[in-house]
């Protein structure tokens, strides 16, 4: 008689046995990095699946709970890759460092044409650091006579419903900047772009004392994941 086969035991074939256009390390030296898939290139991140699925296998999971969405995939923390059955700390840590990666040279090309001439290229410039957030953050461009950004400065952190801005702050990095002009930014976790009583008083704050000591505010944007609104447009400055 012939042995019970297991199933569960038989189905689960590991990536080496796959034929070696399918493995994701060596279809990338055969036919380039472009030719991978998304879970693919997740795959060689975190280099190992578990028991019941390959790499890949796993990778495509973690990219179905986030609508294969890789802006999504960026708010994700450690702790929530973590949850998914074989992903360590060490693995959920190379996800978020290779996306951070990607960010920063998004940034980095960026500020080679940091030139701001509209709202939308503040948007375009600073909305990679804030979409993906959970929390607010204040930002602030300082700007030299031709409107070209001399320093981008974070001035601070708060939580998902506000932070706090220092007027002391902002005008401390201006003037050890030698800025003629700023434009400030924060974003809205919630995705409302609409100001609240507080975002105008702050404005009309920052404004005053940019009067004062002839450093003019440009424009406050406020930046949102799809949109953002602007003090300038809407003729609030």
């Amino acid at each position: 008689m012939n042995p019970k086969i297991n199933y569960a035991q038989t189905t689960h074939v590991c990536i080496k046995q796959w034929a070696e256009d399918d493995r994701p390390r060596e279809k990338m030296l055969k036919k380039g990095i472009s030719a991978l898939s998304d879970a693919e290139l997740i795959a060689i991140l975190i280099g190992s699946g578990n028991r019941d699925e390959t790499a890949v296998d796993l990778a495509k999971r973690i990219l179905h709970s986030v609508h294969h969405n890789l802006s999504d995939l960026a708010k994700l923390t450690i702790a929530d890759l973590q949850s998914f059955k074989g992903m360590g700390e060490a693995k959920s840590i190379h996800i978020m460092a290779a996306l951070e990666l990607g960010r920063r040279r998004k940034e980095t090309e960026r500020s080679a044409l940091a030139s701001m001439q509209s709202s939308r290229d503040v948007y375009e410039f600073l909305a990679p650091r804030l979409i993906d957030l959970s929390h607010e953050e204040f930002w602030v461009l300082l700007l030299n006579r031709s409107n070209k950004i001399i320093r981008d400065v974070c001035i601070s952190r708060g939580g998902i419903t506000g932070t706090v801005a220092d007027l002391r702050m902002i005008f401390k990095s201006a003037v050890e900047a030698l800025a003629t002009s700023l434009i400030v930014c924060h974003n809205h976790p919630s995705g409302n772009p609409s100001p609240s009583k507080a975002d105008n008083d702050l404005t009309n704050k920052i404004k005053q004392a940019g009067d004062l000591m002839d450093i003019q505010l440009l424009d406050h944007i406020i930046v949102t994941e799809t949109t953002f609104y602007s003090y300038a447009d809407e003729g609030k400055l």
